[in-house]
């Protein structure tokens, strides 16, 4: 296994950047996951490590080799794509043997190593049966199974969950998880599923335009998103953003929002505001608390909206133009056209200047 670096690495068609020098480190033995919007350039980014796209600028190593020039096959890493790529004429034993094969691998080495990896993945008893004859998420385990064969420096996973039902998703990010502890691998795994980031990863690289927005542990893009596009990326139900000015009264400071002017929402203290600074609030829904009574500085609003997954209901308010969600554990949510007084935890708000960046409570001595 190895580390692998970005260096300042650039991708461009034509007169067309797609990648903005990016500087990425993953550890060796890491689970590090690319996630971010169509077009964000992550899929680039990882078909550049596998040398399926060249690079325009910058370079690129696992280990302490520079790949940027080298051919796919010399780069020592092994790929799994989203549409599973098996051969159809082959058994799952032929596939997930053909890269050793490919090797000049002597048969007994090579049915010993897809024999590990059919243990590992569950596929002892489908290795004389034909891709046609397998589930969506089994085909998935061949296409793992024939990347583990070839013990790579690196393994790269390109949105291999895609194709796959909600439940057959969440089965095969516990078994990639799992895989990942047992191998102890470097993994790169790409999605545009924020979830599938969060549950998988080590640590999550949000990507935009080409360019990396934050790098961090899942506790620390959730809890301490580096701006305004991160904070909304990553959540659900969605973080609430309210933009407005901020103001100081008797209780200290507090905003109002630029949607409803009439309200005022309490702001926590510690924070250097300037006189009628525009900013952006943001709180998770689950930090809206509903109250029988008005909430303080006098919030309530009205259910426009419900909707209900089982224990959890994420239910929308509205107060006088202004909507937020608030999450609630239960199964007894509120009717839609009920009002209802709100508070928002206070100590759990973050606030993001006019440039979209998060700002930093002033050091304490």
């Amino acid at each position: 296994m190895a580390d692998v670096a970005f260096r300042g690495v650039e991708k461009t068609f034509g007169n067309l950047t797609v990648i903005h020098g990016v500087n990425i480190d993953i550890a060796d033995g890491e689970l590090v996951v690319f996630v971010g919007p169509s077009g964000c350039g992550k899929s680039t980014l990882l078909r550049m490590l596998a040398g399926l796209e060249e690079s325009t600028g910058g370079n690129i190593t696992i280990g302490d080799d520079v790949v940027t020039g080298l051919p796919p096959k010399d780069r020592d890493i092994a790929m799994v794509f989203q549409n599973y790529a098996l051969y159809p004429h082959m058994t799952v034993a032929e596939n997930i043997g053909f890269p050793l094969r490919m090797q000049g691998m002597s048969s007994g080495e090579r049915r010993e190593r897809v024999t590990e990896a059919a243990g590992l993945l569950g596929l002892e008893t489908y290795l004389e049966r034909y891709p046609r004859e397998l589930s969506g998420g089994q085909r998935q385990r061949v296409a793992v199974g024939r990347a583990i064969v070839r013990k790579p420096r690196a393994f790269l996973f390109d949105e291999p969950l895609s194709n796959l039902d909600a439940a057959l998703r969440v089965q095969m990010r516990k078994e990639v998880k799992l895989l990942h502890r047992r191998l102890g691998a470097t993994m790169i795994f790409v999605t545009h599923d924020q979830v599938e980031a969060m549950t998988l990863a080590d640590r999550i690289v949000v990507l935009r335009d080409g360019r990396v927005e934050q790098t961090g542990t899942p506790e620390d893009i959730y809890k301490r998103p580096a701006n305004s596009f991160v904070a909304s990326f990553i959540g659900s139900p969605p973080i609430n953003l309210v933009e407005g000015a901020v103001h100081t009264g008797p209780t200290g400071p507090y905003l109002v929002p630029r949607a409803n002017p009439e309200i005022a929402i309490q702001l926590p203290s510690g924070l250097d505001y300037a006189p009628a600074q525009e900013i952006t609030l943001g709180v998770r829904p689950e930090h809206l608390t509903l109250r029988n009574k008005t909430g303080e500085l006098g919030l309530e609003g009205k259910v426009v909206f419900c909707e209900n997954s089982g224990q959890e209901s994420a239910v929308t308010l509205d107060l006088g133009g202004l909507q937020l969600i608030a999450s609630l554990w239960g199964d007894d949510p509120p009717t839609i056209g009920h009002r209802t007084g709100l508070e928002i935890q206070t100590a759990n708000m973050l606030l993001f200047d006019a440039a979209g960046q998060r700002i930093e409570p002033k050091a304490t001595m």
